[in-house]
């Protein structure tokens, strides 16, 4: 992957990186950043920001990029800080606010997402939701050679692979469902619609097992979905566009628009309902 190189140099580590040694350095600077995105979400005077632009978002992001290229140094793909992009086989993928207008409204669930590319496919993640509906909060991390997920540090093992869409079934949807919840129930049917903030945690929460397919109905980046394609590899399952092609990260291009909408967990739940007209979620009347 070569682009543009902006902010700080990257190095290309030698020999092979084994994800899994660095995993519990990861997990702890994102925990880390989810403390001082607990402490936004509280703070007296309000949460700082207009739209879908936070104060608190570009903070957590300079404070994790210095933490992960210490940890790894590489290339870097963030929300807020810029690139490097050199070529160099790992990347970190950075959002260190996903869904900052919904927790600007003070909607709970949104999550710092920290993924790692290695030769363009997704080779560890975190996700952590440190203010949740439940007022605790959710981490959850896998890398590649792991056997199962990791949730707040205890094993969680789930397989995707053979889950089928069925009347006990969550479907992960946007905040915005809520407003339109006839047609996303029949679209999600014969499952349930279940909605929340952050494509990152819809991912995550899929992974570990709450739902069998997160959605996407609007346009992603790299930052948005490479921590949370992390973990559902590594509960056999996938990450689609609205073809049903299999995400990628092999270019520039594709980092910044890696598709118009993107459908993460079992793979024939998600085969079922890319076929489904979405569509109907944005008419007038419905």
């Amino acid at each position: 992957m070569k682009g543009s190189r902006t902010g700080r140099a990257s190095f290309r580590p030698t020999g092979r990186l084994d994800a899994k040694n660095i995993l519990s350095s990861v997990i702890t600077a994102v925990e880390r950043a989810g403390a001082l995105l607990a402490a936004e979400y509280v703070r007296p005077g309000g949460r700082r920001g207009f739209g879908d632009k936070a104060d608190v978002d570009v903070e957590i992001e300079e404070v994790l990029r210095a933490e992960l290229l210490h940890i790894l140094p590489c290339d870097f793909w963030g929300e807020e800080t810029g690139h490097v992009l050199t070529g160099n086989p790992f990347c970190w993928v950075v959002d260190p606010n996903d869904g900052t207008s919904d927790f600007l409204k003070g909607l709970k669930g949104s999550a710092v997402s920290v993924g790692l590319l290695h030769d363009n496919l997704p080779a560890l993640g975190v996700v952590h939701a440190p203010v949740t509906l439940g007022d605790a909060s959710d981490c959850i991390a896998w890398a590649a050679g792991m056997d199962h997920l990791l949730r707040n540090g205890s094993p969680v093992h789930v397989d995707l692979s053979k889950q089928q869409l069925s009347e006990s079934s969550l479907v992960m949807v946007s905040s915005a469902a809520g407003n339109k919840p006839q047609i996303n129930q029949e679209l999600c049917a014969p499952g349930d619609f279940y909605p929340m903030p952050s494509i990152a945690y819809r991912l995550a929460r899929v992974a570990a097992g709450d739902g069998v397919c997160g959605v996407s109905l609007y346009p992603v980046s790299a930052h948005d979905v490479v921590a949370g394609h992390a973990l559902l590899l590594g509960a056999n399952g996938v990450l689609v566009d609205e073809l049903g092609d299999a995400i990628r990260y092999q270019t520039e291009a594709d980092m910044y628009r890696v598709s118009n909408r993107c459908f993460g967990g079992a793979p024939r739940v998600c085969a079922d309902l890319v076929a489904r007209d979405w569509s109907k979620v944005f008419a007038k009347d419905a």
